[in-house]
């Protein structure tokens, strides 16, 4: 697929910090598509390791531009604003793209104008690229429309293909809601009419390692929930969407849940339990049992063995249990 009028036809953005182990990959992964004209531009965003020094090598092939740290939408929005390329592809520092990801999303976005967002599937892979596990999405959702977008968050940047026109009318990466910026970009895009579609393969290999964001316990968790209070306390929203908050809600609190005790934050775990108790849709002990299913099914698309033992067994949730039972006594009596 060649640029037209000498101009490339995607840009690939690399906001970078403190990622000097692993963007060399990362740039070699860009430079290494074919059958696509493109641009690689690197915003480091203030890093203070040797970044600047191991890209020395590429900057005859890459726009390499330095700012100060202003966190990862920022340098997002940095790369949007600076990119000559109609087609952007995010790329994370420590990520890496299979052989023809550009090609082959790119194509399907000049063959359907109607299209703003081509999204993909996933391969997690640990610090040193050993696989982990694939994420093929689409099995289980397999149209990307605003309701799913709000119910399941499917969001990866590094697996998806935008129009930098769509990109710019919503605004870019809100910075008000690190580390979920990605998923509050969907949503103001989907709900703006911007249409997704699916490439069904993996495209990216997404790193898992002690610094990435999937570790951020209870940043993602306080980002998530503000994104899904921003996204309801819009007055103009149809009422088919007023009409799913309850179960969005629900369904985001519980993930939340098991989040943070996947990654060690136990106390926080029942907090968000106990949110997740008053946007139930069954009662009593029906929802408990389902908050243990849903916990193993999300270790499992994580990749991870869940312990059902590790939860119930703690002295916390001996308490929540004792919670739940006076919760459920009150509103007994509150209904007599």
């Amino acid at each position: 697929m060649e640029s037209i009028d000498g101009e490339p036809t995607v840009g690939v953005i690399i906001p970078s910090y403190n990622c000097d182990r692993y963007i060399v990959q990362a740039i070699e992964s860009v430079l290494q598509q074919e059958g696509c004209s493109y641009e690689v531009l690197v915003i480091d965003d203030g890093s203070t390791d040797s970044t600047e020094q191991v890209l020395m090598p590429y900057r005859d092939r890459i726009r390499y531009i330095k700012q100060k740290n202003q966190g990862v939408a920022a340098a997002r929005n940095h790369g949007i604003a600076v990119a000559q390329a109609n087609l952007i592809a995010f790329l994370d520092a420590d990520d890496y793209f299979a052989p023809g990801k550009l090609a082959r999303q790119a194509e399907i976005l000049m063959q359907r104008p109607d299209v703003g967002i081509v999204h993909s599937g996933w391969q997690r892979v640990d610090a040193e690229g050993n696989k982990l596990l694939d994420v093929c999405p689409w099995e289980y959702i397999p149209e990307l429309d605003l309701e799913n977008w709000l119910r399941w968050k499917p969001v990866l940047p590094s697996a998806m293909m935008f129009r930098r026109e769509w990109l710019q009318y919503v605004g870019g990466f809100d910075p008000r809601f690190p580390p979920a910026e990605d998923t509050n970009l969907v949503l103001k895009l989907a709900l703006k009419g911007c249409k997704t579609v699916w490439l069904r393969e993996v495209t990216v290999y997404y790193r898992q390692h002690d610094a990435s964001a999937m570790h951020k316990g209870l940043p993602q968790a306080l980002s998530l929930t503000a994104v899904t209070d921003d996204f309801f306390a819009q007055p103009d929203l149809p009422d088919r969407l007023r009409l799913m908050e309850q179960s969005v809600r629900y369904g985001t609190l519980v993930w939340i849940a098991w989040y943070l005790h996947f990654t060690g934050h136990q106390t926080e775990t029942i907090e968000y339990l106990k949110q997740a108790w008053h946007y139930r849709p069954n009662s009593g002990m029906t929802t408990v049992v389902s908050w243990i299913e849903s916990f193993a099914e999300f270790s499992s698309n994580w990749g991870v063995k869940f312990n059902a033992y590790s939860l119930t067994s703690s002295d916390e949730w001996q308490k929540f249990l004792r919670w739940l039972i006076e919760e459920q006594r009150i509103q007994v009596e509150g209904d007599r």
